[in-house]
Order: C-alpha cells, then sequence, then structure tokens
C-alpha cells in the first residue's frame, strides 16, 4: 500500500502537527444571566454549571473568567414580571438593570468585551421579540423599540450590540440610530439565521422570557430552510453588520459553513442552552464523558466554519486547557 492514512496518527506529537481545527480562548463569547438583588447566585436548574447573578456575584464571576482567559462576555437580564409591558419600555430606561450591569462591568474590567442582546422579548409582557397587535408581531414599530435599546446599551458601554429578533430592517435601523448618535465605533453582530428552535428551553427558563401566547415561527427561521439563510445574510451584511450569527449550532453545521463559504465577514454560532444542556443531562446519566463530548461539540462548530463560538461551556473550556 502506498498511501497509509494512519502513519500521521501514530503518535500524539504528529496527530498535533498535522491536526486541521484547534480551538482557542480566542474563539469564545461567554454569555451570562444578571438577575436584580445583592449578593443573588441562583442555579439555573436545566443548564447544570449555570447560575443567574445580581451585579455584585456577577464581577466576582468575570474576574475568574478574566483569569483564566476569557475576554469576552455576551449578559442577558432577566427582568422582574413588574417591569415587563406591552412596549418593553424597560428595554431603553438608562438606569434599568441591563445597564446598570454593563457599565459596572466596563468600570470593573474595561478590557472586556461586550456585546448586548438586543431583543424585546426579556422586557415584553407578551414574551414576544416585537411588539403584538390582534396576536400578530408586527415589524416595522418594533424596530423604533430596538434602535432605542441598542443606543442605550451602546451608551452604558456595550461594544458589539446583537439584534437577535429577526425583524425585517432591524440591522439597517440600528445602524442608523448608532451612527446618527456618534457610535459609528459600536458593532453589530446580527443574528441572521436564527431558527425557531426547540432547543432554547432552557435560556427562556433562566430568563423567563417565553412567549405567553402562540410561538415564534413568523419571525424565526424554519428549521427545514438553510438558502434562507443566504438571504438573510446578504440583507443583514448591506445594513451594516460586521459580524454574522447562526443560532442553533449543532443542528446547523450545514448553514455554518455555507455562510462561511459565501460571505467575508466573521461568522459566529451560538451554542445555545439546550445543546449545552444535552451533553450535561447525558454525563450526569453516564451515558459519556462530559469533557470529551464538550471538546468534540466544540470542535465540530469551529470545523464547519464558524469564526466566534457563543458557548455555556466557554468557562469550562478555558478550565480544561489550564489543565
Amino acid at each position: 500500500m502506498n498511501r497509509r492514512p494512519r502513519r500521521n496518527r501514530q503518535s500524539e506529537v504528529i496527530r498535533n502537527m498535522v491536526q486541521e481545527t484547534s480551538l482557542s480562548l480566542n474563539d469564545f463569547i461567554y454569555p451570562l444571566f444578571i438577575i436584580e438583588g445583592q449578593n443573588q447566585r441562583i442555579d439555573v436548574a436545566s443548564m447544570p454549571g449555570i447560575a443567574r447573578f445580581s451585579t455584585d456575584t456577577l464581577l466576582d464571576e468575570v474576574h475568574s473568567c478574566v483569569e483564566l482567559g476569557l475576554k469576552t462576555f455576551a449578559p442577558f437580564p432577566s427582568i422582574p414580571e413588574s417591569l415587563k409591558d406591552k412596549y418593553a419600555t424597560e428595554s431603553h430606561n438608562p438606569d434599568g438593570l441591563f445597564p446598570r450591569a454593563i457599565r459596572e462591568i466596563k468600570k470593573n474590567f474595561p478590557e472586556v468585551v461586550l456585546m448586548t442582546d438586543v431583543a424585546m422579548d426579556p422586557y415584553s409582557s407578551d414574551g414576544h421579540d416585537g411588539i403584538v397587535e390582534n396576536d400578530e408581531v408586527i415589524n416595522d414599530e418594533t424596530l423604533e423599540v430596538l434602535g432605542k435599546m441598542a443606543l442605550v446599551q451602546a451608551q452604558a458601554g456595550a461594544d458589539i450590540v446583537g439584534p437577535s429578533d429577526m425583524m425585517d430592517g432591524r440591522v439597517g435601523h440600528i445602524r442608523r440610530v448608532l451612527d446618527e448618535n456618534g457610535f459609528t465605533k459600536t458593532g453589530i453582530m446580527a443574528y441572521t439565521a436564527k431558527y425557531a428552535s426547540a432547543f432554547y428551553g432552557p435560556f427562556r427558563d433562566a430568563l423567563d422570557s417565553a412567549p405567553k401566547k402562540g410561538d415564534k415561527k413568523t419571525y424565526q427561521m424554519n428549521p427545514a430552510n438553510s438558502r434562507e439563510a443566504l438571504i438573510e445574510a446578504e440583507l443583514d451584511t448591506a445594513e451594516g453588520a460586521d459580524f454574522l450569527m447562526v443560532k442553533p449550532a449543532l443542528a446547523y453545521l450545514d448553514v455554518i459553513k455555507m455562510l462561511r463559504e459565501n460571505s467575508h465577514l466573521p461568522i459566529a454560532a451560538y451554542n445555545v442552552s439546550g445543546e449545552y444542556a444535552m451533553i450535561k443531562a447525558a454525563a450526569q446519566n453516564g451515558w459519556l464523558d462530559a469533557e470529551k463530548g464538550m471538546v468534540e461539540v466544540l470542535l465540530s462548530i469551529k470545523r464547519a466554519g464558524a469564526d466566534i463560538i457563543l458557548s455555556y461551556f466557554a468557562k469550562e473550556f478555558a478550565q480544561y486547557l489550564k489543565k
């Protein structure tokens, strides 16, 4: 036999030398959950190892991550039900939980990068990503709320805003609002191909943000479609996006690959809560090795073409690299 592929697998040194895909902490964004209060750390039952933090304990968590080498975070606020309304007015309150937390993180850790979420659902009494009228999520009126929200986040210190709402035209509207107010340096990571997925359940538990009625299929993408992602990518790019994201990651590796092959922008992938919970639950039952499963999943996302991975495994992966 002239060709023996096993020759390149015979030792760890050779395997490492010919390894095609590698992961580093520079690839990761770590999502964090924020709640009101003091000295609060509440575990998320459906996401073993993940918790919701009050701002003071959140600073301790960020510090521990920075010590491990993680420098980019995606905070998400859990808003009390009493502050939610139809128009998500709390979302653009400059003294609200989220802007206050952003300011505190940037004050204490000016070197970190914060990517913030722009969507109405954490603040909406309807639990949808847009304004609901007559059981329909209306698009253009929602853009006004999203623009105000993005501006307040940028003013608080967000480096990148991430519109996750999937409203038509939201990237262009947010870009105009930011530019007109002097925030030309604030980036936009568009949730370009965000699918109406079953894998978001634990995240909605963490934020208490599930729709009160109906579902999100009129604005989030059909899991059966891939070419549609190219339409969304073309629009987001033309409207001024700096990054394109695919969400979820594991069930949409083909979409990640397709966007990577058709765009020169950095491609992000969100390894979502349900994907994280599957690995954790299987490991707790002794069905697989949690650490090996984590690494294999993250490698698959990077191998598919993602430049950036948002993952609840980020801190755990940083600890793994330290070993």
